[in-house]
């Protein structure tokens, strides 16, 4: 703790000296720093994020990193069904990463992670992680001419697509998520397409262990067009992913599953909107899957008022299996989304939900913001149960006829020093329903989260 003191006075009290204000990016390896080459001064940070190779104009390398510090403290975890923690727990994660980029066409990545629990009872892999290779990959230009490349990245790396639905680097949870395979990234104008197949990484407790997955094959391809007529951005998909066991309220089995969708969406000016649709199909043990999500989000800032409040209303509707007893699985599988889907607490995933989720952001200054949000909770389907965000179940759905689930309050402060240091103070309220008080001790649960990064 001290040492992370420590680091984040140095980084904040030098901001000022730096001679360019650094951009980090949620995808490290998506950095470019190769505007710091122009800097002829002695600044160990540019030299940091950008050194030539024996004075080459072509070749380079980049560090860089995080350091992540987070206090919880649950009250009635798992709505009363987990022993009580009085104390709260810490955890811990820092990643180092190094970019080389050989010349123009080929570059390596490195980046180590280690994640620790301190106080934790009975951490999961998710949590603790001490020491891991987590990316390490290679790219190379196939073609490059007239603004259009074909790239051939292989190895361990993240994947992250779109508004992480489905495919996120888990950036809430300590653990950070990667796969071992290969992707074909094409990109011209205003498209850009992947194309990959992989391994989802198992992670594991122990030092340099973690391996991928033999159980899980992961593969597809993301195509986003950009600037496109009368829609702005949309998205085109198709994922596949292949487990030999998977395990739903309806049972356990091998699970073959495709997934094709859409999305359609703006980021840019006060009013904003992101609208997805998926659907499923494919096989489960020996019944046939169809499955579908329905989502939409949609945020309009006051920016020419005192607080620019930006008011917004998500709403999802995903799906659930309405029998449990025939030939058909109809559990959506949000395959790997982001960790916290509905807020840090991360208390239920993405399936057999129906929600309702309002919200309201304030920028109180350049560096201060504040934000509320509300959400309601119902099960789609009375027949299936719900799943965690890693889709293991939580609770069955063959123990209750009650449809609501709950509701669930959450604030947030954010407080952005510089670009390097970042502090965020959080809460999280959630009143149990009706389903969940007849299924488990049925406790509202309390939430209290304090975060501090770094980055370089």
């Amino acid at each position: 703790m001290k040492k992370l003191l420590w680091l984040l006075g140095i980084l904040s009290w030098n901001t000022l000296a730096f001679a360019q204000n650094p951009v980090f990016k949620m995808l490290r390896y998506d950095e470019n720093w190769t505007s710091f080459k122009k800097d002829t001064g002695n600044n160990w940070y540019n030299h940091l994020k950008y050194s030539s190779i024996k004075n080459s104009n072509k070749s380079y390398i980049s560090v860089g990193g995080e350091v992540r510090f987070q206090y919880f403290a649950i009250k009635n975890e798992d709505w009363g069904d987990t022993p009580a923690d009085n104390d709260g727990y810490v955890l811990t994660r820092y990643l180092a990463h190094i970019d080389y980029h050989i010349n123009p066409t080929f570059r390596a990545f490195f980046q180590l992670q280690s994640s620790l629990a301190n106080s934790r009872i009975n951490p999961n892999p998710v949590e603790k992680n001490p020491l891991e290779i987590h990316q390490a990959f290679v790219d190379g230009f196939l073609y490059q001419q007239k603004g259009k490349s074909v790239l051939l990245r292989v190895g361990r790396q993240e994947l992250m697509y779109g508004s992480q639905r489905l495919i996120a680097v888990r950036e809430a949870p300590n653990n950070r998520m990667a796969f071992d395979g290969l992707k074909f990234i094409f990109q011209q104008k205003n498209l850009k397409s992947d194309v990959f197949y992989t391994h989802p990484i198992a992670n594991k407790t122990g030092i340099f262990d973690d391996t991928f997955n033999k159980n899980t094959q992961f593969w597809g391809f993301y195509s986003v067009i950009n600037h496109a007529p009368l829609l702005n951005n949309i998205d085109l998909y198709y994922l596949g992913i292949h487990k030999k066991q998977a395990t739903y309220d309806a049972g356990k089995g091998e699970e073959i599953r495709h997934s094709i969708g859409t999305r359609i969406w703006k980021n840019k000016g006060d009013w904003q909107y992101d609208f997805e649709g998926v659907f499923q199909f494919g096989t489960f043990a020996q019944q046939n899957i169809s499955a579908w999500t329905l989502s939409s989000n949609t945020t309009y800032q006051f920016s020419k008022t005192i607080l620019k409040p930006t008011i917004g209303l998500k709403t999802e509707a995903i799906s659930g299996d309405n029998n449990l007893g025939d030939n058909r699985l109809q559990t959506f599988n949000p395959l790997y989304p982001k960790g916290a889907y509905f807020g840090l607490a991360a208390l239920i995933g993405p399936a057999n939900l129906f929600d309702i989720h309002p919200s309201i952001d304030l920028e109180l200054n350049k560096q201060l913001a504040f934000g509320i949000d509300y959400d309601i909770f119902w099960r789609l389907s009375r027949k299936d149960g719900i799943y965690a965000p890693n889709m293991s179940l939580i609770y069955s759905g063959k123990n209750s006829n009650e449809q609501f689930i709950g509701k669930q309050l959450s604030t947030n402060l954010n407080y952005q020093l510089n670009p390097f240091v970042f502090f965020k103070i959080e809460g999280t309220w959630f009143k149990s329903g009706a389903y969940l008080k007849e299924v488990s001790a049925g406790k509202d649960i309390f939430f209290t989260a304090f975060t501090t990064q770094l980055k370089f």
